[in-house]
């Protein structure tokens, strides 16, 4: 499988293009407004995009998605709920085809209703419900402390402790982990029950 990661330098968010392997099927996931490094990535291995996948519609992981579509000619596919343009409406548990490639739609909301994360293989895409040592944001329009908690401990952290983490945001101390890695280390999910998740969540 080709995975490639860039950084997108001012709001640090990161834009994946993953592949069957180079000159195969793949997608885009979250393009950010810096296209020009995309596409290079993805001209420079050949790769036939079929589908620009968001994690949701916040515009710093959605920006992209015109010209990749425009360039590439490929679908956008995002959760049913999410306010974007697409072609594709996904829902929970559902699997997308990509050539060789199954991915696995988990909704996660939480920081927004139509969060999800992609599951490919062993690797997570967790967009903004879960960073390098940290969560998303709840106190947002369409945030939802409850639904994090669930989303977080019901959800991702059922997940084998091999699964590679790669967040939509570099703010941890490096760009990448594992479910066990975050399960020991990241303070946001240290043991709390439901309540006291939400009190945490409403710390400043």
């Amino acid at each position: 499988m080709f995975l490639r990661q860039i950084k997108e330098s001012a709001m640090a968010n990161m834009t994946y293009v993953v592949a069957e392997g180079e000159s195969g099927h793949g997608v885009v996931i979250d393009p950010s407004g810096d296209v020009i490094r995309i596409m290079k990535v993805i001209e420079s291995v050949g790769i036939k995009v079929d589908y620009v996948l968001n994690t949701h519609g916040h515009s710093d992981h959605t920006s992209g998605n015109g010209r990749i579509v425009k360039d590439t000619g490929a679908k956008v596919a995002a959760h049913k709920l999410a306010n974007v343009k697409k072609d594709v409406s996904l829902e929970d548990g559902q699997i997308l085809k990509v050539g060789t490639l199954s991915i696995k739609v988990i909704h996660t909301p939480g920081h927004t209703k139509d969060s999800v994360c992609f599951l490919i293989e062993s690797k997570l895409f967790t967009g903004d419900t879960l960073f390098v040592g940290e969560c998303g944001r709840t106190d947002m329009p369409g945030g939802d402390a409850p639904a994090m908690y669930e989303s977080l401990f019901n959800r991702l952290m059922k997940l084998p402790d091999e699964i590679e983490v790669f967040p939509g945001h570099d703010y941890g101390p490096r760009p990448t982990s594992t479910i066990g890695n975050e399960r020991k280390n990241n303070y946001v999910l240290l043991p709390r029950s439901k309540e006291e998740f939400i009190e945490f969540m409403a710390e400043p």
